[in-house]
C-alpha cells in the first residue's frame, strides 16, 4: 500500500490497469481501498487477507472512513469461487475486525452491480456497526428495454428486489443512485418510466448525468437521437423529482440528534462541514479545526433538499466512551 501526504490531503494509489496506476485524492481520515484490480479489462480480486489487514492498518492510523472500490465491487470473489471469500464473507470479516477493534469508523462500498446484489450483502451490512447504512445503487435507468440496450444486465424486477429488501432489514439506510437521461432512442415513455421509478424508490441521492456517446461503447456507433436541449428538460425533471423525496426525509431529521464525521471547512463562513452514517451533508456552526476527522454529535435545527443544518452537541469518541 503505497501512501504519500500532500498539505494534508492523502493521495493513495489504488487501482491497476495493466501495469498503470491511477491516483486519487481523499481528505484526510477517509481512505478508497481497492479489492479488485483491472488487467485486461478483467476484474481480479485481490486477496481477502490483503484487503482486512490494510483495513486494520488504516483504522489503527486513525482513518474513520474507509470505502471499498471495485468496478463491479460486489463481484468480489466471484472470479475466485473456492479458493476466496464472498463479498458477503469480506464484509462479514472486516465486520467482526470492526467489533474486536472498538474502534469507531465506517466502511462503504462502491459501486455495486445490481446484477450481483443479494440479500446475504445487505443481510451483513445491517448486522455490524462499522458497515455504513448507505447504499450506492446505480439504476441508470427505470425502464427495461433501455436498461437492455445499455447492456446493463438487470432488469426493474430485480432492482425493486433490491431496494425492498434494503427497506426491510436496513430501514434507517440511505440509498444513493446513477441515472443517465437522453440515452440514445429513449421515448418520452420510456423517460416517464425513470421518473416513476424515482418517485418510486424515493432515493436520498441520485447523481443524474446527460447521456454523450463515448468511444468503444456499443452505443458510439449509434445516432445520438435525442436533442441537447431535451435532454437538459430531462434533467430538470429528475432533479426536480429528487427534491421532492429526499426534502421531507430531511426535514423528518429536524430535532434529532445524529452521529457525523466532520469533513472539513464549508462554504458558509464560521460553518465546518460533515456527513452522517448515510452521507447526508451536516453543516454547523464552529471554527475549531481541530474538530476535523473527528466524530460529533449533531442536532439538526434545520434542513434543505440537499443539507441539513444542525448544532454541536458533543466530541466523544466510541474509544472514550468504552474506556
Amino acid at each position: 500500500m503505497k501512501i504519500s501526504r500532500n498539505f494534508g490531503v492523502y493521495n493513495l494509489l489504488i487501482n491497476q490497469v495493466s501495469k498503470h496506476l491511477y491516483q486519487y485524492k481523499m481528505v484526510a481520515t477517509s481512505f478508497v481501498l481497492s479489492v479488485q484490480f483491472l488487467i485486461h479489462g478483467a476484474a481480479v480480486s485481490r486477496p481477502s487477507k490483503d484487503i482486512i489487514a490494510e483495513v486494520a492498518l488504516l483504522v489503527a492510523q486513525g482513518y474513520k472512513s474507509i470505502t471499498l472500490l471495485g468496478q463491479n465491487v460486489n463481484s468480489y470473489g466471484l472470479d475466485k469461487k473456492g479458493e476466496e471469500l464472498s463479498f458477503a464473507q469480506l464484509l462479514t470479516d472486516i465486520g467482526e475486525f470492526g467489533n474486536r477493534s472498538k474502534k469507531e469508523f465506517w466502511v462503504y462500498f462502491t459501486s455495486p452491480h445490481p446484477r450481483d446484489m443479494n440479500d446475504e450483502v445487505i443481510e451483513v451490512i445491517s448486522k455490524y456497526k462499522v458497515l455504513g447504512k448507505q447504499i450506492h445503487l446505480p439504476m441508470q435507468s427505470g425502464d427495461d428495454k433501455v436498461l437492455m440496450r445499455m447492456n446493463r444486465k438487470h432488469n426493474m424486477e430485480k432492482y425493486r428486489h433490491i431496494v425492498e429488501s434494503i427497506r426491510r432489514l436496513i430501514p434507517q439506510a440511505t440509498l444513493f443512485t446513477d441515472i443517465i437521461v437522453g440515452f440514445t432512442g429513449e421515448t418520452e415513455e420510456q423517460f416517464e418510466n425513470t421518473r416513476l421509478a424515482m418517485e418510486e424508490f424515493k432515493f436520498n441521492m441520485s447523481y443524474t448525468a446527460i447521456y454523450s456517446p463515448r468511444p468503444g461503447a456499443t452505443s458510439h456507433r449509434w445516432v445520438d437521437d435525442i436533442p441537447q436541449e431535451e435532454k437538459k428538460r430531462r434533467l430538470h425533471v429528475l432533479t426536480n423529482e429528487l427534491r421532492k423525496h429526499n426534502f421531507p426525509f430531511n426535514k423528518k431529521m429536524v430535532g434529532k440528534t445524529v452521529r457525523v464525521l466532520v469533513r472539513g471547512t464549508d462554504r458558509k463562513e464560521g460553518f465546518l462541514s460533515s456527513h452522517t452514517e448515510g452521507k447526508l451533508i451536516v453543516r454547523f456552526a464552529s471554527e475549531n479545526q481541530d474538530l476535523i476527522g473527528q466524530f460529533a454529535d449533531i442536532k439538526i435545527t434545520s434542513a434543505t433538499d440537499f443539507s441539513m443544518e444542525g448544532e454541536l452537541v458533543k466530541v466523544k469518541s466510541l474509544e472514550e466512551l468504552v474506556s
